[in-house]
């Protein structure tokens, strides 16, 4: 059984939709102790870095999501919650999970990014377990983390300059990308990481 974080500040129930069409138990909570007893989390998140951080310790989640021992996905502005420190609008302290800052793109494109870009993956994820490099996932934002060690570096994309697309860490991963508005690939990956729950 999967658990999806509700701190009032995620896409939840695209993600819960698409994990029940792929056949995967999900609920979404806030409780902790349900949260805690999860095979595998999913944080979700849209909206401004500081801003998610405060919903998130206000939700009395933060020890719950930093404290999880099994598989742990972030999504979009989830994924960047990962990192140490977030530099949108104000400086401000991550979950720390994945060391390294999330920043404004340095690109001479428009902001934000919009749209389907290619994958190039790194290292060997399980996220990517039968995804083939090059493939199209939908982004939507204008920060992107940089991760301290290489290692975490699971995909990047292009967007005027290398944009971090994924970082895998131990048991936790995390996709700048929607997977859960990006087509069969999305689903794909969205499918290995609920195997790793089980």
């Amino acid at each position: 059984m999967i658990g999806i974080v509700d701190y009032g500040c995620g896409n939840l129930m695209s993600v819960a939709n698409s994990l029940e069409f792929l056949g995967f138990d999900c609920f979404v909570s806030s409780d902790a102790d349900k949260l805690s007893a999860a095979g595998g989390l999913i944080l979700p998140g849209v909206g401004a870095f500081p801003a998610a951080m405060e919903m998130l310790e206000a939700s009395g989640l933060v020890g719950c999501v930093k404290g999880f021992t099994r598989p742990l996905l972030g999504i979009c502005l989830g994924m960047q919650l990962l990192f140490s420190v977030g530099e949108e609008v104000r400086e401000c302290a991550g979950l720390g999970l994945v060391p390294g800052r999330v920043r404004l793109i340095d690109t001479e494109l428009k902001l934000p990014h919009i749209g389907w870009n290619s994958l190039s993956l790194r290292g060997a994820s399980p996220l990517f377990r039968g995804v083939p490099d090059g493939s199209f996932v939908y982004f939507v934002h204008s920060f992107a983390g940089a991760a301290e060690n290489p290692a975490d570096v699971a995909a990047v994309t292009d967007y005027g300059t290398e944009v971090l697309a994924s970082v895998s860490r131990g048991n936790v991963h995390g996709c700048q990308f929607h997977p859960e508005k990006s087509g069969d690939t999305g689903l794909k990956i969205l499918k290995n990481f609920a195997e790793l729950c089980v």
